[in-house]
């Protein structure tokens, strides 16, 4: 055989077996992943208040922790987290890194190009922070203001005026106020640290879910809420699309939550209220 044909082959062999991975990840290649090595990795973050934090043990903890321990134990595996930043896991370059992600990601039709969301956990309020000294006393006073929200999220898109709720049930949004500029973060808390800086001095709004505003306040940001939701959505598990079997023993574990009531008690537990039905 020449130096060409060996190329050739050496290419085609390449070639074939690219088809034959992508093929398995159609067939339950996740799936088959997780139960082979007994470990669901899954993506949350460090800083997402009562969803997902580090104590002072330095040990993760927070709602969505406690559900992904639910659903490793539903497949009869250990659970094994990583902390990813949030644009990290909106891209979809998972690569194996990681099987599942948390973080109340709202399933829209247009990320379901490139994700799967096997189930929705949690439903969010979307609100409106200011200051504690701020003079705002109602959305329209924002109208012109610098807002800070998380990047890719469907916070930034309300902030831009580009937010499509195409989710299930969804109804149209009407938009309380028009920014000057918004200004994206990787993590909400670090706009809440621009905002705690004073009145206008970095920011002065941000756009964040309800729960995760309040978690700030407890402990002792300089901020308060206006009014009632800008918008409320559901927040969906995040697998990556193609692995349909792994999707469905997903779905069926939070269905067993559901059924049993360990979902709501768990979203009593950190939140304080019952946010795993949509009200």
């Amino acid at each position: 055989m020449n130096w060409s044909l060996k190329t050739l082959t050496t290419t085609a062999s390449i070639v074939f077996a690219s088809f034959a991975s992508a093929i398995s990840a159609h067939a339950g290649e996740v799936l088959d992943r997780v139960l082979s090595t007994k470990t669901l990795t899954v993506a949350v973050g460090t800083d997402w208040g009562a969803v997902s934090h580090l104590n002072d043990k330095g040990l993760l903890v927070g709602c969505d922790v406690d559900i992904a321990n639910a659903i490793a134990k539903y497949l009869g595996v250990e659970v094994k987290f990583v902390t990813p930043g949030w644009d990290i896991i909106m891209a979809g370059n998972w690569q194996g890194r990681w099987d599942m992600a948390m973080g109340q990601m709202a399933p829209k039709k247009e990320r379901e190009r490139v994700f799967d969301f096997p189930a929705n956990y949690y439903y969010e309020q979307v609100v409106a922070v200011v200051h504690r000294d701020s003079k705002t006393t109602k959305l329209a006073d924002l109208d012109g203001k610098t807002v800070g929200a998380l990047a890719n999220s469907a916070y930034n898109d309300y902030a831009n005026h580009k937010l499509n709720p195409d989710w299930k049930g969804s109804t149209p949004i009407t938009y309380q106020f028009k920014p000057g500029a918004v200004t994206s973060y990787g993590a909400t808390t670090m706009a809440f640290d621009d905002l705690r800086l004073g009145d206008g001095v970095r920011l002065d709004a941000v756009i964040a879910d309800k729960v995760v505003a309040n978690t700030a306040i407890s402990k002792g940001y300089p901020m308060k809420i206006l009014n009632d939701p800008l918008y409320a959505a559901p927040a969906a598990i995040a697998i990556l699309k193609g692995d349909n079997e792994f999707s469905e023993k997903i779905a069926a574990a939070v269905k067993g939550m559901k059924d049993d009531g360990s979902l709501s008690k768990l979203s009593i537990k950190w939140y304080g209220a019952d946010y795993s039905t949509e009200k």
